[in-house]
């Protein structure tokens, strides 16, 4: 779906009828496009286990906290 500024101001429930249906919606100012609002759940969230840092400290034997606090003691 494509809306105006003005349809944002008094058109907000067509909007939102839009994003129920899973719709994105395109939001033009001045006939070109500034925006996106998209639904909730429609973005694909990467998992932490692909992250290129999972796992990197997979042998230590301390706690993370321990870790993190010899990291951030004053030098």
């Amino acid at each position: 779906m494509e809306a105006t500024i003005l349809d944002l101001r008094y058109k907000m429930h067509d909007v939102l009828t839009a994003l129920n249906r899973h719709e994105k919606v395109s939001i033009k100012y001045h006939g070109k496009v500034k925006g996106e609002i998209v639904p909730i759940g429609s973005f694909n969230k990467p998992k932490s286990s692909t992250h290129p840092l999972f796992g990197m400290l997979k042998n230590e034997t301390e706690f993370p906290s321990e870790i993190v606090s010899k990291m951030r003691r004053s030098r």
